[in-house]
């Protein structure tokens, strides 16, 4: 069958294997020196490894691959231990893999293994709807509506930001949030000097942030907005930059991405200037 799976450059390579922690499945191996991927039936295609390696050598392809098989994988998972099972269910849940999460939970109880997240919700309180091993920034979260449960009487004005986390390295380009949607990638520093951003540009949208000019691993950028592009289906794409030249970065790291696409999508673009004024708005 055809599907998205990964691809390993084994020239950009080194065997640094940052990789392997972000991928729960276990699809990925160092062998020999070099990352592999050791079976095509253990990688969903989702992407978690996409921005972890630091010589960009991991991207996504669409190609005649076996057929991903959660049962296996499932095997495959509880022999590396409860923490990683727990990734892995966490992994399907952030993406909106119900269908994927049915199968690797049946295969729990099949097993006789309790579900690890059913365990710390009812020990952390009903509160508590999802419950995460990794640093707590980079949970995936959707907010059921605009202002993040930030917009009650009395608190100001309300947020629209509708999902959690939002910059760029954290990011899963495959996250349900971004899929079909319009998006905003906006550089670090646009929300501080814009005051009506949220309202008059955020509104309705997903968003993503990054620096050009301070965040390392921007190869990495490129490929999960060209996923974003090609694979998440987004709608349309608007870059907010500041007017400092370091900023135009950004643009291109999105021009790098959409020259590499095979899907097209209407990118505009927000100048602003340091003042908090919009220089110029125009598609590109």
């Amino acid at each position: 069958m055809k599907r998205k799976v990964i691809t390993i450059d084994d020239e950009k390579c080194n065997g640094c294997g940052l990789c392997i922690p972000n991928c729960p499945e276990g699809a990925i191996r160092i062998i020999d020196g070099k990352a592999r991927l050791v079976g095509d039936y253990l990688c969903d295609g989702l992407g978690a490894c996409l921005g972890h390696c630091p010589e960009s050598a991991i991207t996504i392809e669409e190609r005649e691959a076996e057929p991903y098989d959660e049962r296996k994988v499932m095997t495959n998972v509880m022999k590396q231990g409860m923490n990683v099972v727990k990734a892995h269910l966490e992994h399907l849940d952030a993406h909106g893999e119900t269908d994927l999460l049915d199968q690797a939970l049946t295969v729990l109880r099949e097993k006789g293994v309790k579900n690890p997240l059913e365990e710390c919700k009812s020990a952390a309180g009903p509160a508590h709807e999802r419950t995460h091993t990794g640093c707590p920034g980079s949970e995936a979260r959707s907010f059921s509506s605009a202002g993040g449960g930030n917009g009650e009487a009395g608190s100001g004005m309300p947020s629209q930001l509708t999902h959690w986390p939002v910059q760029l390295h954290l990011v899963s380009p495959l996250a349900s949030q971004y899929k079909g949607k319009d998006v905003v990638l906006a550089a670090d520093c646009v929300a501080y000097a814009l005051g009506n951003f949220h309202n008059d540009y955020l509104k309705g949208k997903a968003l993503a942030i990054a620096c050009p000019k301070l965040d390392g691993g921007q190869d990495g950028y490129v490929e999960k907005i060209r996923v974003l592009i090609n694979d998440s289906g987004i709608n349309t794409l608007m870059v907010m930059i500041m007017e400092v030249p370091c900023c135009r970065g950004l643009l291109a790291l999105v021009e790098r991405a959409r020259s590499g696409a095979t899907r097209k999508v209407q990118v505009k673009l927000v100048v602003v200037g340091t003042g908090g004024e919009i220089l110029k708005e125009e598609w590109v």
